[in-house]
């Protein structure tokens, strides 16, 4: 099958980039094709390893672990295994725990089985460890399979944690186009959800002056494209199609690691998802997968974008008003929960809603609000439009289809920024003084 995009080019080698910048990925291999597990002994052994641990979940075992192993067991090669004894993986401490409490002494490598929970806790392990980990995916479900963070729940807050990527990506073509439907659709809609994150970049590339690099956003527009190109095809299982958007979810995590983080793939489409995740845990619920949030969360900040385009703004007012920080700290106990101490953390370090902070912000806002605006207009697709192809994908577009509540919603709006300290059109409304407004707005859209 041939290949959809040149993945292996970009890999283990310094590039010199135009924004002066140099990038560079650590993955060394990328094989996403038809019979890769077949291949997989040999990347192996191309490698060096001989004692390999796989993780995997009961369900990813059964899809594809149990091949992977009999094929290893072909070729020679050692290995031990754990096997997550749960319906859905939450990846905290205490899977944390059980992972590395199973790890056999002498292992060489880990070889991740699964997606997006399996492979950002062995990722974490491995780099914790010393160890390098290959991820066999599953699912084309999210874009963070070559990523160099981790994300994991850590004392009930979401969190990403800097460690490694993968040394190799394989990706057997006859396993991901049998994966679960609604796993693929998180996929497509964790790589739609990159409007709105370029979007907030470009914002705060503006406003912050942020350090922004033209091609590696090139970089996640081709993974949009491909992704819209392929669409209606993935939803067929045509193994054409699931490479294709596979690969355009690699690609991303590609220019994730040119980064060094993930603010060419994560913006306040993501936050939500946070939000909404621990919210769920917190609450002894299993939320929606990651990418079916972001696509949710995507509808839902276009919508806080459009109404910016149209919103004018009484900038002196703005700047004299004040930030009552014990009120905010009662607001996150009540709102975060167990998880209020981590969030009051992160604004302690990072102090985003200091008013004098925000006032030079705003200072740089008020010069450029026309064209702010103006940037919205041209860069941004329309609500309806990005409602409907959701709904063409049979993909959620509202936040209660998803078992966010109308309540969670609102408050979504307001203190899902408390997440991250990256600036986003969240973080935004809250320097004009439009959250709690524009909650009430959101809030009546999706219910109607």
């Amino acid at each position: 099958m041939a290949g959809t995009l040149d993945l292996n080019s970009y890999l283990d080698r310094e590039i010199m980039c135009s924004c002066g910048h140099k990038h560079y990925s650590a993955v060394k291999k990328i094989d996403i094709d038809t019979g890769a597990v077949k291949r997989l002994p040999g990347h192996i052994k191309d490698f060096g390893y001989e004692k390999v641990f796989i993780v995997a979940d009961k369900n990813t075992w059964k899809a594809a672990g149990a091949d992977a192993a009999a094929e290893l067991e072909k070729a020679g090669i050692s290995y031990d295994k754990v096997i997550l004894d749960y319906d859905e993986v939450i990846p905290d401490e205490h899977v944390i725990g059980e992972i590395l409490a199973a790890v056999v002494p002498g292992s060489d490598l880990i070889l991740a089985v699964g997606s997006g929970t399996l492979n950002d806790l062995c990722k974490l392990i491995s780099f914790r460890m010393g160890l390098d980990y290959i991820i066999y995916a599953t699912a084309p479900s999210m874009d963070g399979f070559v990523s160099i963070g981790s994300a994991v729940i850590l004392n009930h807050v979401k969190t990403t944690l800097d460690c490694h990527g993968p040394v190799a990506v394989i990706g057997d073509v006859d396993v991901l186009s049998q994966a679960p439907m609604r796993l693929i659709a998180a996929g497509l809609g964790d790589t739609l959800g990159k409007y709105t994150c370029l979007f907030d970049w470009k914002l705060s590339r503006l406003i912050n002056d942020e350090y922004y690099c033209e091609e590696v956003v090139e970089m996640v527009e081709t993974a949009i494209s491909t992704v819209m190109k392929y669409s209606n095809e993935v939803k067929n299982r045509k193994p054409e199609a699931v490479k294709a958007v596979t690969e355009a979810l690699v690609l991303t995590g590609i220019a994730m690691s040119f980064v060094g983080n993930s603010r060419p793939a994560s913006g306040c489409e993501h936050h939500f998802s946070h939000f909404w995740e621990m919210k769920a845990f917190m609450h002894g619920k299993f939320p929606a997968l990651h990418g079916t949030q972001v696509g949710v969360g995507t509808i839902i900040a276009l919508y806080l974008y459009h109404m910016l385009e149209k919103q004018e703004i009484d900038f002196a007012a703005v700047k004299a008003s004040g930030f009552d920080k014990d009120a905010w700290i009662r607001e996150i106990k009540e709102v975060y929960e167990i998880a209020a101490d981590g969030i009051i953390a992160v604004e302690e370090k990072s102090q985003k809603n200091n008013v004098e902070q925000r006032n030079v912000r705003l200072d740089v806002i008020e010069k450029n609000w026309d064209k702010i605006r103006q940037m919205i207009h041209d860069g941004l697709p329309a609500v309806k439009d990005m409602e409907d192809l959701f709904a063409g994908l049979e993909a959620p577009v509202n936040p209660t289809q998803i078992d966010v509540s109308l309540e969670e919603l609102y408050q979504s709006v307001i203190y899902a920024k408390e997440v991250r300290p990256r600036y986003t059109v969240l973080q935004l409304i809250w320097d004009l003084g439009l959250s709690r407004e524009y909650a009430e707005k959101t809030r009546d859209y999706f219910s109607a």
